[in-house]
């Protein structure tokens, strides 16, 4: 599979860190660009096809460039809390407020992925149910303080501090609520 795709000029466009960390364990070469995309949606659309959507919708500004070597991969991950839709906090209140609603419930992680090539695109969502302990106000205000979570959909990042102490228990990809369901995008590169 690896030798396959070296052939390929991969362009993993995201700014994600996390991202980056998880495509590179997967063994594969890339590079790394993103274009600032709004990150807006139709109203109407199911929550369920948000994140794909929105992973649509980044890989969109690269049609133009893309050639037969080219590949791009685009994501997005939301946080769900019943049909609420929870982004990424702008301070340190929205944050508090978002944890604050996540304690003590179980809520889901949608990622939606997009792997495009000139003569084909593969899109698909992961989600992952993460289910919260009540949290105290005094572990909350710690994490947010230490940790600064302002670019994390639902103001948390499972592989830091508050994922140590409040997930009690995760039903499907643990990478998936990292932002990169690799286990589902090596199945789908595998097909290119």
């Amino acid at each position: 599979m690896l030798d396959k795709l070296k052939s390929y000029q991969i362009i993993l466009a995201s700014k994600s860190p996390r991202r980056k960390q998880l495509l590179a364990e997967l063994g594969i070469q890339f590079t790394v660009e993103s274009i600032d995309t709004e990150e807006d949606f139709p109203i109407d659309i199911p929550v369920e096809q948000v994140a794909e959507y929105l992973a649509v919708k980044k890989a969109k500004p690269f049609e133009n460039r893309l050639n037969d070597i080219s590949l791009i991969i685009t994501a997005d991950t939301i946080v769900v809390l019943g049909n609420e839709i929870m982004g990424k906090p702008d301070n340190y209140n929205e944050a508090y407020t978002m944890i604050e609603k996540l304690s003590g419930k179980a809520h889901r992680v949608l990622t939606g992925v997009c792997v495009m090539h000139k003569s084909k695109q593969e899109c698909f969502t992961s989600s992952t149910t993460v289910y919260f302990k009540k949290l105290s106000h005094n572990e909350i205000d710690y994490y947010i303080s230490h940790y600064r979570p302002y670019d994390k959909a639902g103001a948390y990042g499972i592989q830091e501090w508050i994922g140590y102490i409040a997930v009690e228990r995760i039903e499907g990809s643990y990478f998936n609520v990292m932002g990169l369901p690799v286990q589902h995008l090596y199945e789908v590169l595998r097909q290119f």
